[in-house]
């Protein structure tokens, strides 16, 4: 063989193997890249804006600060700025620049790395969605492949759009708009031309040349963009001289505290607790919530007015350095809405939310349910208790002494005179007779979770509850016997519509008459007991106070016709918050607060009276029927007795 042809035939032999090694190189690369034919569908992380009832925005939450705006929203001006400095190829190239890389491989191979980048936006695009940030030649090699794939099936105007809604601008903005926002206080499509080159000069390093990190270096960014736009004859040199002259950054607003920062960690865990909901931390929701704003201002105002002037008191006490807080939660009796939300007095200082993390005894607080237990089982409030001295034996020889707060007993008194009064020894009883496992049963029914021990001291509020089940567990005896679960979320939508509406849970746990009467005695509470500080309220409410030993807790829970309302006041040590600071001292003039700002301007509501019950005037001590003249007697509501 003439060795022309055999040097013919080795070069061929070497090629076809080159050529097949290549091939299998390239193959192995592509295997298993993303699949990109769906990118269309991708929807980038976004900002989900969190509204009040009447649809004002209470904050906004994100895993990665972002706003989407559409190709047509954004000025030309920035994309002519980002496509002079980022690829001035890209309406022509096919989703690679050949000469650029052979440049930058050069380049490279003299400075001895990975220095001069020579990627196009389609391949910054496909290294943000699918790639590793890792600089080799792999990943160059797979990122040009998945350009190209891109560009073959997507518009330019397409691609431009995922890019500019994807980059990271700096400062924790991703996306034109949200650096427009962080930078400008601005939208992107009202940006001005000094504004678009400044933005289009961050990609190449965000934290560098971010003008609220390093405003003289972001202003020489913006001096070359502005000077590469000049010279591609896209600015005129008026243009270029103006927009220099522009300031680099308008310092953002500082960016307002939420009126309702307990309310809203409160909702972020329940979208955790959901996996159906947990998007709304990354998909640009919008989550319409229960929440008044108006009424949670007061709320919040209320709460810390009242804890100023405790702390005082304390201090006159001998007490160092007090610290109380409080809580405070209000719930819609007929939808189970919750209106406001106050876990503490200082959410940057403390965010444990004391309204629902917070495990404290209600004291006489929890009275009601013995009571209205005891109703089911065909009590009357007019029927009468002994309140005097009781103990019950411990074992070793210890015995357990049940005391009135006053330590002063009066003997024979009605149920309602008892509840209103607040006294231990007649409620104590009243549970030993009707059994601790029927008043844990109500309770639960009404919407306590918590552990209820089935021990007699349970009717003094010695099992700790949350204020929130505790205030929700109180709208069954507003609402007519029926209990609605609390809710914060009205519904969530996303760009298609609803996702999520919330179902109003409603159960009847006791009779509409029996709800009407427990409501009476605890307006009993109000006209006549230990929450007469509430009485210049000249609308129908009722309500309960709560303390416990030593003044560790105290708590005023209580309704109107429309919302039930939970007051806690408490050291977060459980330590003494002083003497005489009880739940009608210490919690209710927050309860009166916020009350008095919710009934102003309603119109007079009442609660219900229903059929099978009546009004009538008895002595409190003894139950007896009087005339209305009668100088001791009350009224009471009674259920009509069935005369077959």
């Amino acid at each position: 063989m003439p060795s022309s042809i055999k040097r013919t035939f080795i070069f061929i032999a070497f090629f076809g193997i080159l050529t097949g090694l290549l091939m299998g190189s390239f193959l192995g690369l592509a295997y298993d890249l993303p699949e990109i034919n769906h990118l269309k569908l991708f929807k980038p992380s976004s900002v989900t804006t969190v509204f009040s009832a009447d649809n004002q925005v209470i904050t906004r939450f994100y895993l990665e600060k972002r706003f989407p705006v559409s190709i047509d929203k954004i000025p030309k001006a920035l994309i002519d700025a980002l496509i002079t400095t980022e690829d001035r190829n890209f309406f022509n190239h096919s989703g690679v620049n050949l000469k650029a890389i052979l440049r930058a491989l050069v380049q490279d191979i003299k400075m001895g790395g990975f220095k001069q980048g020579a990627s196009t936006l389609t391949q910054q695009l496909a290294k943000t969605l699918f790639l590793s940030p890792e600089k080799s030649i792999i990943r160059k090699i797979r990122e040009a492949i998945l350009a190209v794939q891109i560009e073959r099936r997507y518009t330019k105007n397409e691609i431009l759009e995922l890019y500019l809604n994807l980059v990271y601008l700096g400062s924790g903005a991703y996306g034109v708009e949200a650096a427009a926002k962080t930078y400008f206080d601005r939208s992107v499509s009202d940006l001005t031309l000094g504004q678009a080159a400044l933005i289009a000069g961050l990609p190449k390093a965000p934290s560098v040349y971010s003008p609220l990190n390093n405003p003289l270096l972001a202003q020489k960014r913006r001096a070359i963009i502005l000077k590469q736009m000049r010279l591609a004859n896209i600015i005129s040199l008026q243009a270029q001289t103006l927009a220099n002259q522009e300031p680099v950054s308008i310092k953002p607003r500082t960016a307002p505290h939420t009126p309702a920062p307990f309310f809203v960690a409160y909702l972020k865990n329940i979208l955790k607790s959901h996996p159906g909901l947990t998007s709304g931390f990354s998909n640009g929701l919008d989550i319409y919530t229960t929440l008044d704003l108006k009424l949670q201002v007061i709320a919040q105002a209320s709460v810390n007015n009242q804890i100023e002037r405790l702390k005082r008191r304390m201090k006159k006490k001998g007490m160092k350095s007090p610290a109380p807080e409080a809580a405070l939660v209000a719930i819609d009796i007929r939808t189970g809405g919750i209106l406001s939300m106050v876990g503490g007095t200082n959410f940057d200082k403390n965010q444990f939310n004391r309204a629902v993390q917070a495990r404290r005894q209600p004291g006489s607080a929890f009275k009601p349910f013995v009571y209205a237990t005891a109703l089911g089982m065909g009590y009357s409030q007019d029927q009468t208790l002994l309140d005097a001295p009781l103990s019950y034996p411990q074992g070793q020889g210890k015995r357990w002494e049940v005391k009135n707060f006053s330590h002063n007993y009066a003997g024979e008194m009605t149920l309602r005179k008892a509840l209103a009064l607040s006294k231990n020894t007649p409620v104590v009883r009243l549970l030993e007779d009707i059994k601790p496992q029927a008043v844990i049963e109500f309770a639960q029914k009404a919407g306590i979770s918590s552990p209820l021990p089935p021990y007699l001291s349970l009717a003094l509020g010695t099992a700790e509850v949350s204020l929130l089940e505790l205030t929700a567990a109180y709208i069954p005896f507003a609402n007519k016997g029926i209990q609605v679960t609390p809710s914060s979320i009205v519904r969530i939508m996303d760009a298609g519509g609803i996702i999520f509406q919330n179902s109003i849970n409603r159960q009847s746990i006791m009779s509409r008459q029996d709800a009407a009467i427990m409501v009476d005695m605890l307006k009993a509470v109000i006209v006549e007991g230990t929450g007469k500080r509430a009485r210049h309220i000249k609308k129908d409410i009722a309500g309960k106070t709560g303390t416990t030993d030593h003044c560790k807790d105290a708590n005023f829970i209580g309704i109107s016709p429309q919302i039930a309302l939970g007051v806690w006041v408490g050291n977060d040590d459980a330590t003494t918050l002083g003497p005489y600071e009880t739940g009608a001292r210490a919690a209710l003039p927050i309860w009166i607060a916020y009350m008095k700002a919710f009934l102003k301007d309603k119109p007079v509501q009442y609660f219900d009276i229903p059929d099978g019950t009546k009004m009538i005037y008895i002595h409190p001590n003894t139950g007896k029927i009087l005339s209305q003249s009668d100088s001791v007697a009350v009224r009471a509501l009674i259920k009509i007795k069935d005369k077959r």
